[in-house]
């Protein structure tokens, strides 16, 4: 095997601390929704308080709502994000155990299913508050990035959701038995794509910056619906590229489907992160040509 990298010395828990017999810890990936909520919470303040950015320099929205939207989207996220995971990824399961359903604690949230939750939870409070619908859907996409940037740096850290088997310069040897099972590896320790970081960079850093370059930069916000359509169309595109490093889910890996695809044809086939991210990449199109028609 070529030169690789090991695994930093990273714990998941910020710091943890007993009480009464009971162990409570802050992990770095909780930690992350916190920052990633009140990031988005101040980005969307600061675009409703520069009336300039938007159409007829009229905001959609008070600076004052955003909390209370914030508060709609975050129920959208944990609903949404967990019935995706359930419904796309472990139907079986959760059918034979459906108390497991409501145990977020233990793990298993999905982006498309949050990314459902919250377009649900925004086409609700604008329909509520008489707000238009493409112009919120604007500002909520544009705050986006940064939470999943901060989300998948702790997907590393937590040495989660890492990539498929590699040998390049940079491929990381993850900690763990599930990690270090790599078929065709007989000697030495497995290493594997870092697939959260690829994520980081594609969905989180080279996608906020466009996005709010074309907010400020590019009067991006005067055309509704543009936006939202290229961050759907972008978080699509980041995610099919990733897919193909990203290792797939166990449920979707057989012997006679070695790369988890969740449909295939003679060895060629798409994974689930794919397929649930092409109609994201076809509406983000449509959402962008509409815009652009109608500016």
């Amino acid at each position: 095997m070529q030169a690789v990298l090991n695994f930093p010395d990273l714990s998941p828990e910020l710091f943890s601390i007993s009480v009464f017999g009971m162990e409570f810890a802050l992990r770095w990936y909780a930690l992350a929704y916190i920052a990633g909520i009140l990031i988005a919470w101040r980005m969307a303040v600061m675009a409703l308080r520069r009336p300039a950015l938007w159409r007829d320099d009229t905001p959609p929205m008070k600076p004052e709502q955003v909390e209370d939207l914030i508060t709609w989207i975050i129920l959208g996220v944990i609903l949404g994000g967990r019935l995706g995971f359930v419904l796309f990824y472990q139907p079986g399961y959760y059918l034979s155990h459906p108390a497991e359903i409501v145990k977020v604690w233990q793990g298993g949230m999905a982006f498309h299913g949050g990314l459902l939750g919250v377009v649900i939870a925004s086409y609700l409070y604008a329909r509520r508050h008489k707000i238009p619908l493409l112009s919120l859907g604007d500002l909520v996409a544009y705050t986006v990035p940064p939470g999943l940037l901060l989300g998948r740096l702790s997907n590393f850290v937590n040495a989660e959701l890492w990539g498929r088997p590699s040998e390049l310069p940079w491929a990381v040897i993850f900690p763990g038995m599930a990690a270090q099972d790599c078929p065709g590896v007989v000697a030495g320790m497995c290493a594997r794509h870092p697939s959260q970081l690829y994520e980081a960079a594609l969905e989180g850093m080279l996608l906020g910056a466009a996005l709010i370059w074309l907010a400020y930069r590019r009067g991006a916000f005067h055309k509704p619906g543009l936006i939202m359509g290229l961050f759907l169309a972008g978080y699509g595109v980041s995610r099919f590229i990733v897919e193909f490093f990203r290792q797939p889910d166990a449920q979707f890996v057989s012997p006679g489907n070695p790369l988890g695809l969740a449909w295939h044809v003679s060895g060629y086939g798409l994974t689930m992160g794919q397929l649930l991210s092409l109609p994201m990449i076809a509406l983000g199109l449509w959402f962008v040509l509409r815009a652009r028609r109608a500016a």
